[in-house]
């Protein structure tokens, strides 16, 4: 009996310390200060770089009670927040220019050419740009080449080759091993789900890939011939040659202006704004710099634009700001429409869509809203399926040319272990009171149960093709012909008639402010995320990072890579509008 009180009371007590460690905690995070004071020092270099953070075209303050007691770093940064900081330093008599000395640039196609642009201003005003780099991969040298002067460390190199990707395929694997996804999609949606179908690619998948990715190259090459006055043409065949792979190649080829070490790239810098090579260069980080207050815009306007952003893959929940759920998307299209002040809407989509109905459901909200207040469509990194679908309906669309979008189609993926089951011995009975088709991970797939399904796929794919008939004012048939989950860029989408006009975000805006009819106005972002405390302890952000970088250190990339496909194959749930696999583009 003792020893049971004795088990009782030290529970207690645990729980006991444990409510004066949470309520100390409280008192320690109210009382610590968190407005850093950050100086822009006169004559300073504005240095461009990431630390390996990822850009998110939105990326709310952490504002969880842990998040700001141990000011826990967030992996990613707000895309908004990097160009209002250029922005800012245009006009910044402290800024005397920007040093890009990015090594892994973390962000999609989409918004390195917005960046690029948004640097490309700044040359403008009359401010240098310079770049410097121990090596140069692609991605970072299209946006580097928008410098006046390119360094590079003399063992460095410049990957310069075309872009090209790459897409896994799993019949061979799912034969072995018994473990394997039933698929279920549109007669005509020839590449949606191949990868779990075939061993290789088709031909027709591998002509539309061939066609985006040269879209995309060519837009990105327009742009590096007029930085680097050379010729698209002469581009290309350096690209083929790989012209860049030393520096001392780089260099002759004028991929790059000049080798040398970082000491002297910064005497260069010091020689840039007119300082002497004894004095300390004045440097503040684009981090530091956006903490100063230089990543937002103020404006006491009561006209207001909202951007909601629409990130991630699309879940049936509430979402968060890694996927979008209909909960919070929803909510924040209600609070836009009921806002009597917000007289315009900025919907930006960066995802690939996911499922179907939750789509759907966001899809009729933006339907009833557009009723009362313009909605604008930006579309950034990938707006494809389920994120073209709640594209569709708006007033007008705006994509960048190497934005990734279409894919209209719908397919079904619904795993089976009946192989696998049978090797290692597991036999599953089912018992059903009526006739209707049931499915079981352990058996094969019935015949009946493939025809419900694929009638539910049909449905869905009809809709899906009358939304973006509506909503371009298109045929039925058009839309047809651009549909079966075939994949454009973004400049592919303006010349068939998917998306508007080619633009940014602020484009975007200012076209809604056109149509709202005001002149002066501030944004406000949603959805707005608030982390109840129960959030704060949810793997807290620096346990998620630690498992990811552990995974990655002990698996291959490739393993990696698959592990992620794996992992994402296995938790789609209902009929999917989305982009069955990930395609990163190098």
């Amino acid at each position: 009996m003792n020893f049971l009180k004795n088990i009782l009371s030290t529970i207690f007590g645990v729980f006991i310390a444990f409510g004066i460690f949470f309520f100390l905690l409280i008192l320690l995070a109210s009382s610590i200060e968190t407005d850093e004071v950050i100086e822009v020092k006169s004559q300073s270099v504005l240095k461009f770089e990431f630390n390996d953070r990822m850009l998110k075209d939105y990326a709310p303050k952490d504002d969880s009670p842990l998040g700001m007691l141990f000011e826990i770093e967030q992996p990613y940064l707000g895309f908004d927040q990097v160009l209002n900081a250029i922005e800012h330093a245009k006009t910044d008599t402290n800024i005397e220019g920007i040093s890009i000395e990015v090594t892994f640039l973390n962000a999609g196609m989409a918004q390195t050419q917005a960046l690029r642009r948004k640097l490309q201003e700044f040359k403008e005003t009359g401010k240098f740009v310079s770049a410097y780099a121990d090596f140069y991969d692609q991605k970072n040298y299209y946006l580097s080449s928008v410098a006046d002067s390119l360094f590079i460390n003399p063992l460095g190199m410049v990957d310069f080759r075309g872009l090209s990707t790459e897409v896994l395929y799993y019949a061979d694997f799912q034969d072995k091993y018994g473990l394997k996804m039933e698929v279920v999609r549109h007669g005509k949606y020839k590449s949606g789900a191949e990868p779990y179908m075939f061993n290789k690619m088709s031909d027709e998948n591998r002509e539309q890939i061939k066609s985006f990715l040269t879209a995309i190259w060519d837009a990105m090459l327009e742009e590096m011939a007029v930085s680097r006055n050379k010729t698209v043409e002469e581009l290309n065949k350096l690209a083929d040659v790989a012209g860049g792979r030393n520096a001392n190649l780089a260099s002759e080829n004028k991929l790059i202006d000049q080798v040398a070490y970082q000491d002297e790239y910064i005497s260069f810098l010091k020689r840039s704004i007119g300082i002497e090579n004894d004095k300390t260069l004045n440097t503040i980080s684009l981090l530091d710099y956006i903490k100063s207050g230089k990543g937002r815009k103020v404006n006491s306007s009561t006209n207001k634009i909202a951007i909601i952003y629409a990130q991630g893959e699309i879940i049936y929940g509430k979402g968060n700001e890694e996927y979008v759920g209909q909960e919070m998307m929803l909510k924040s299209i209600e609070k836009a429409k009921k806002d009597k002040n917000i007289k315009a809407v900025v919907l930006r989509i960066n995802s690939p869509g996911g499922v179907a109905i939750t789509a759907d459901m966001i899809w009729r909200e933006l339907e009833l809203l557009k009723k009362e207040k313009p909605i604008v469509v930006s579309m950034g990194n990938l707006a494809a399926s389920g994120g073209y679908y709640i594209a569709c309906n708006a007033n007008k669309i705006y994509a960048e040319p190497t934005t990734i979008t279409g894919s209209i189609g719908v397919f079904g993926l619904i795993p089976n272990i009946h192989k696998f089951s049978e090797t290692i011995g597991i036999n599953a009975e089912q018992v059903s009171t009526n006739k209707a088709p049931n499915y079981s991970l352990f058996e094969p797939m019935s015949e009946d149960f493939h025809q419900v399904t694929q009638q539910s796929i049909e449905i869905i794919y009809n809709t899906f093709l009358n939304r973006v008939a509506a909503g371009r004012n298109m045929g039925v048939e058009k839309v047809d012909e651009l549909a079966q989950g075939r994949v454009w860029s973004g400049a592919e989408a303006v010349a068939n008639g998917l998306v508007d006009e080619l633009g940014s975000l602020e484009d975007a805006i200012a076209y809604a402010a056109l149509i709202a009819n005001i002149s002066d106005y501030k944004t406000v972002n949603y959805p707005q995320f608030k982390k109840e405390w129960k959030d704060a302890f949810d793997l807290m952000p620096f346990m998620k990072n630690s498992r990811t970088k552990l995974l990655k250190e002990e698996l291959s990339e490739a393993q990696y890579q698959l592990y992620e496909v794996m992992q994402k194959a296995s938790k789609l749930e209902g009929v999917q509008a989305r982009m069955p696999y990930s395609l990163e583009i190098k």
